[in-house]
């Protein structure tokens, strides 16, 4: 009789891919600026930790919401008794505006169609147990978060089908594509319940235009599904052409009668925006009274802290704050992620085109011994472990294109960024040597034989020609 479950002992959790694998490397010898000059570095963690200081400025104006206290007396036992799992009421209108006003407040959330979880893995993972059965699929363009192979499938055994998107137009989901992955979840006898995208893409570091979401919502109204929307990085967007919601394009396209209404559901946390992770603070948005009632019940499995809730509504509160921090976020967002791409450009490395996100999508394709993911890989243990770089291979995000990486830049200091930096430029200035070398050396051998050939010839004719002058002679 076995005695642990299928669930315990299968292999589908994902923590065998590369992503966890350089995260388990670093961790095995973190850098330290004194203590570990020599470590590998964490670039495979999207945090972001270049705002903190204006959190704990905040914290130290606001000593009531940090200690527990309303009007200067202590509510310790209130929030330390067993809370509704519905959310408090005050946390969840501070997080709507705070969403509306992320969004420029082009769009409005209603604080009933909210749902409280404990982070965006277990609002996506919710999600999934609402919308689709057991060998049912969504779809989702790559390259995609490592993460997902975990959150929707494992314990839902709902199924991943790609969409194939391409460096040819910096990853777009294109018509075809999307048809071509709901042709190939049929081939598999699949049931496609819907399209999940993440906007800002993680791990492009790019927004969805409104063309390209107005083709999502095109295709999963023909086809009659749903779409999920992951929108935890809409905070972290610094280009010029900001972010359009799926929420915004939705009530532009259709009215509250129409079913398409109900089938778009929105995913958001306070992990990226604010940086607090550790805060497991995660939430869905969905018009569907069924499905907010179902991901009330099931949140009961991942709650979100009393104390938690009743610290961030009060920070949320503060609209002064909340506007100088999206502000300032953003705008230490961007000059990092151009002390980033400046300096792999000195390194002879670009990177796509982004304009938010934790991130840079980097193109290494250059540096690849073959166009192989086998060669990817090699690439990248390089990195990490020769390097002491822990940054992401496409191949973990299921890029199409070997040669592509994630490389985080928010999760440290500027100064151990460019130590990264430099790390990164000699291993290229190194390799490219050793390149070059192995190509003359290469050139030189096929001179050499030439030369060698063009002797031979020589010789050979010569040896004819005295022959001949011998046969010439004896006649």
């Amino acid at each position: 009789m076995k005695m642990l479950s299928t669930k315990a002992t299968c292999n589908s959790h994902g923590q065998d891919s590369s992503y966890f694998l350089g995260w388990e490397a670093y961790e095995n010898n973190p850098f330290h600026h004194t203590s570990n000059p020599n470590g590998i570095i964490q670039m495979g963690l999207a945090e972001n930790q270049l705002s903190f200081d204006l959190l704990e400025s905040w914290l130290s104006k606001n000593p009531d919401a940090a200690s527990f206290k309303r009007d200067g007396k202590s509510i310790f036992r209130e929030l330390a008794l067993f809370q509704d799992y519905h959310g408090l009421p005050a946390f969840k209108k501070a997080l709507v505006e705070f969403m509306a006003e992320i969004r420029g407040n082009k769009v409005s959330f209603e604080a009933n169609n909210i749902v409280l979880t404990a982070g965006a893995t277990s609002a996506n993972e919710t999600l999934m147990f609402c919308l689709a059965e057991a060998g049912d699929a969504f779809l989702l363009p790559t390259p995609y978060y490592p993460g997902f192979d975990r959150d929707l499938k494992w314990r839902t055994g709902v199924e991943i089908v790609p969409i194939h998107c391409t460096s040819s137009n910096a990853f777009q989901i294109t018509q075809r594509a999307l048809e071509q992955a709901y042709k190939d979840a049929q081939s598999r006898n699949l049931r496609v319940k819907g399209v999940l995208v993440t906007n800002p893409s993680n791990p492009l570091g790019t927004t969805m235009s409104r063309d390209e979401l107005n083709l999502v919502f095109d295709f999963i109204t023909s086809k009659g599904i749903h779409l999920i929307s992951d929108e935890i990085y809409s905070g972290t967007v610094f280009g010029s052409s900001g972010f359009v919601s799926a929420m915004e394009v939705l009530k532009e396209r259709s009215s509250q009668d129409e079913e398409v209404w109900k089938r778009v559901h929105i995913v958001y946390s306070l992990s990226k925006d604010l940086g607090l992770p550790g805060f497991r603070v995660g939430a869905i948005y969905s018009n569907d009274d069924m499905v907010v009632a179902a991901a009330t019940k099931m949140s009961s499995f991942g709650l979100v802290s009393s104390q938690t809730q009743y610290l961030l509504s009060a920070m949320l509160s503060d609209k002064k704050f909340t506007t100088n921090y999206i502000t300032e976020n953003q705008k230490r967002l961007k000059q990092r992620q151009k002390m980033l791409v400046s300096g792999l450009q000195k390194a002879g490395i670009n990177c796509l085109d982004s304009n938010a996100g934790l991130f840079c999508w980097v193109d290494m394709r250059h540096l690849l011994e073959s166009d192989t993911f086998e060669s990817e890989l090699e690439l990248w243990k390089k990195i990490v472990y020769e390097v002491g770089l822990n940054i992401s291979p496409g191949s973990s995000c299921h890029c199409t294109e070997p040669g592509w990486f994630r490389v985080c830049f928010a999760n440290m200091s500027e100064s151990t960024l460019k130590l990264a930096v430099r790390r990164l430029k000699s291993f290229v200035t190194e390799l490219t040597s050793i390149t070059t070398s192995n190509h003359r050396n290469h050139d030189n051998k096929i001179c050499k034989n030439i030369k060698k050939n063009i002797f031979t010839k020589w010789v050979f004719r010569q040896s004819v020609q005295e022959a001949n002058r011998k046969m010439q002679a004896e006649r």
